[in-house]
């Protein structure tokens, strides 16, 4: 059974990057290759491209030294891996006739992870090529390619039939685009009754304006963190009615706590652990219903 009909193969990057920022946006990670990223995917080969929750076991901080590293980096991957589960044990009750979208998949990581819970079909679209070309070649390796494919599409206009997925997700992809736009596409695609879930850091609406830390997570990831708001009028205005909203934030941190630590630090944990802790920034969980 095919993952997607065939039209939806071969489009030319122009008709994918539409704009100068996305074509900035497809060139970052193309060229991405955070050890922060590749070496925790390493562990398992399930490759994310999300934070994570939980608690740490602190004892990874104890013990020989020449394992340390290891056991920080085993452990960092054990949180972001939790984070996708949570994700996962929202989409409802999923068949493995259903055919679901992860829109920015990355590398694939939650898209395979997905498959293997529920044996659904799952297509994964991304503007970055490199990125497509990594998770489909992770497809072949797991033996999965029949039912799960990675696209170079753009998730704001992905050209999959209307009402053809039983569930969408974006894990951490929404700040790169107009979230009433990103909606409208969603709405489009979910058969009725479907289930969108985003799990994305959101500015506070009530501190008013971002603070310095939130803006220096947009300047290093190239992106426009939305307010918390700009989500829930998106949804609302495209048939979209959430059932469920988490606050994740305060299990996100010990995840920044134990990445400081580490050898894979980027720099901008501190940022990130400055906007969570002064309370202008959130990690959520938001689930909607299609209607």
């Amino acid at each position: 059974m095919p993952r997607i009909d065939t039209q939806m193969e071969g489009f030319a990057m122009g008709d994918v990057l539409r704009t100068d920022y996305q074509k900035s946006v497809a060139a970052y990670w193309n060229a991405e290759k955070a050890p922060v990223n590749i070496r925790l995917g390493e562990v398992d080969g399930l490759f994310h491209h999300h934070y994570g929750i939980g608690d740490y076991d602190p004892s990874v901080l104890e013990g020989p030294a020449d394992t340390r590293e290891q056991r920080i980096i085993e452990e960092m991957h054990r949180l972001e891996t939790a984070q996708a589960e949570v994700l996962l044990d929202h989409l409802g009750d999923i068949g493995s006739g259903d055919r679901l979208l992860d829109a920015g998949s990355g590398r694939g990581g939650t898209s395979f992870m997905a498959n293997g819970r529920f044996g659904c079909h799952v297509d994964g679209v991304s503007i970055s090529e490199q990125q497509v070309a990594f998770a489909n070649e992770q497809a072949a390796k797991r033996g999965v390619a029949d039912k799960v494919g990675f696209h170079f599409r753009n998730m704001l206009d992905t050209r999959l039939d209307t009402g053809s997925r039983r569930a969408i997700w974006t894990n951490e992809t929404t700040m790169y685009v107009d979230l009433f736009e990103l909606f409208a596409e969603f709405s489009r695609l979910l058969e009725y009754g479907g289930r969108y879930v985003c799990i994305t850091g959101c500015s506070n609406d009530v501190t008013g304006m971002r603070s310095k830390a939130v803006s220096r997570i947009d300047e290093h990831y190239t992106c426009n963190i939305h307010p918390r708001s700009e989500y829930f009028k998106a949804l609302a205005a495209n048939n979209l009615v959430p059932i469920q909203v988490v606050d994740l934030t305060p299990d996100t941190i010990p995840y920044w706590e134990l990445r400081a630590k580490s050898s894979v630090a980027t720099g901008i944990e501190d940022p990130f652990l400055t906007a969570y802790q002064e309370g202008s920034f959130h990690y959520l969980l938001i689930a909607a219903d299609r209607i």
